[in-house]
């Protein structure tokens, strides 16, 4: 396959619309601030900032986002979810590589679909790293919560239990079996049996630590280089261990570690397999001195090929549309 490079293109989605903590709807913002667009400029990338999309203005209120009705967070992440798939669409047919930056996790359900309908008609397969200490495979009957942002996966894969509202020609498919869920930690038991019986792959926090960061995610970028698939990297910042990563709402202890994270975005820079990425679920409020935001950043650089030994990066190479 012949490699080229693109513009790298970011979309924030400024919602906390699909979590119960508020806060993360801020997290575009915080990392602009933290420097994103200079670390990828500094790296000789062309980058293109869409801004925001966000809800409309609501009527002045005395309920919190998170005290709101179910029925208005579904609306508002449904609402964004179709803007977002549409959005990224754009941006992928016009060759660029799109970079999401969230906003709870509910937003991936715009993301991934935007992805599958760029694919669909050319028959490139879609492969998902998701990089979460969830699951997010939860659906309306299953969910102890009922929040949005641990239902996205199931969404996307076509599991039952999802109402007519959450259709659309916004909404993309892709296969359970080629999905990863990368770092869990927490799953439910329901979505516990949901990814058995589809065929999810999960490289839990155990299979980490006993194969190590790069055979465990060597398997994943393989097989996805043998498909010849465009792999969507989906980067939550709870899969990091909270006590370098503080910022974010559902913090689980025995998270990825520094240098394993910065060790699995050099890996798939490396690969030149990741054709679009999530960077979701930073919550400023909650972090520490934009402590979070940071590394994120950090994260993200690596992922479009900042080394460590500072050789001449270039442009980040990804493969042609198939």
């Amino acid at each position: 396959m012949t490699a080229r490079p693109k513009r790298i293109d970011l979309l924030g989605v400024a919602t906390a619309s699909g979590a119960s903590v508020r806060g993360c709807g801020m997290g575009p913002e915080a990392l602009r601030v933290a420097g994103l667009i200079e670390a990828l400029i500094d790296l000789d990338h062309m980058v293109g900032d869409h801004g925001d999309l966000r809800r409309p203005q609501p009527e002045i209120s005395t309920n919190p986002s998170s005290g709101r009705l179910p029925d208005e967070r579904k609306s508002d992440v449904l609402s964004l979810a179709q803007r977002v798939s549409d959005a990224g669409l754009g941006i992928l047919d016009e060759g660029h590589f799109p970079v999401f930056i969230g906003g709870d996790h509910s937003i991936a359900m715009g993301t991934v679909s935007a992805v599958a309908r760029h694919c669909l008609p050319v028959g490139r397969p879609v492969h998902v790293l998701w990089i979460d200490a969830h699951a997010d495979y939860n659906t309306p009957d299953t969910s102890p919560s009922g929040n949005l942002h641990g239902m996205p996966l199931a969404l996307l894969c076509g599991e039952p239990g999802f109402d007519d509202s959450f259709t659309g020609d916004w909404l993309g498919r892709i296969d359970p079996r080629n999905v990863c869920i990368f770092g869990a930690r927490s799953v439910d038991r329901d979505e516990r049996r949901l990814v058995h019986a589809r065929g999810v792959d999960v490289v839990d926090m155990r299979k980490i630590d006993q194969l190590g960061v790069v055979a465990a995610l060597a398997k994943v970028i393989d097989r996805a280089k043998a498909a010849g698939a465009h792999l969507h990297v989906s980067f939550d910042v709870d899969s990091l261990d909270p006590a370098i990563a503080p910022g974010g709402g559902t913090l689980v202890p025995g998270g990825l570690t520094y240098r394993e994270a910065h060790l699995m975005m050099e890996m798939l820079h490396d690969s030149g397999v990741v054709g679009s990425l999530d960077v979701v679920e930073l919550n400023p409020f909650l972090d520490h001195g934009g402590k979070s935001a940071t590394l994120l950043v950090d994260l993200v650089a690596s992922l479009f090929g900042r080394s460590i030994m500072g050789e001449e990066p270039g442009p980040m190479e990804f493969a042609s549309e198939q």
